[in-house]
């Protein structure tokens, strides 16, 4: 597993960013960690690699927010409140085998649903409130890329 570790929030940007670029439609990016960790600021920097110019809002109370003005549609998912099931009446498969990107907070909750092919990063806080260390576990070759691409 690659990791890496990003002192503000800026470079938690640049990374979602630099990432973003490189995604192509039916990508799907797992992201997991504490409350206030860094997975919509890391969505939000993704956005601008797929050139979306909407401002990006966590998506906690809608379950799914849909982007759709970029190179590629963006669906950032929080699917927290499926905790006790719910998650087959989603159709995710539709977003997953779509014609954008998903990006999927708290996907503990949709294992089942999602495919054989994504990139899971975990975000972790540390001692120092601004420093997050993120590490990579990716589930196909294009996703292995990816990470060696940003993880130097």
């Amino acid at each position: 597993m690659e990791s890496l570790t990003l002192t503000n929030r800026e470079a938690t940007i640049a990374l979602g960013e630099k990432i973003g670029r490189q995604l192509v439609a039916g990508d799907v990016l797992v992201l997991d960690g504490d409350l206030g960790a860094g997975k919509t600021t890391f969505t939000k920097g993704l956005a601008v690699g797929l050139e979306i110019p909407d401002i990006i809002k966590s998506p906690t109370f809608t379950i799914i927010h849909e982007y759709q003005d970029g190179r590629l549609p963006l669906y950032h998912m929080d699917v927290y409140r499926l905790e006790n099931g719910g998650a087959e009446d989603l159709g995710l498969e539709e977003y997953f085998d779509g014609d954008g990107v998903s990006v999927v907070e708290w996907a503990k909750y949709v294992e089942d649903e999602l495919p054989a092919d994504f990139l899971a990063i975990h975000f972790k806080r540390t001692d120092d409130d601004n420093t997050r260390l993120l590490e990579f576990a990716p589930h196909g070759t294009h996703f292995d890329q990816i990470v060696k691409s940003v993880v130097k």
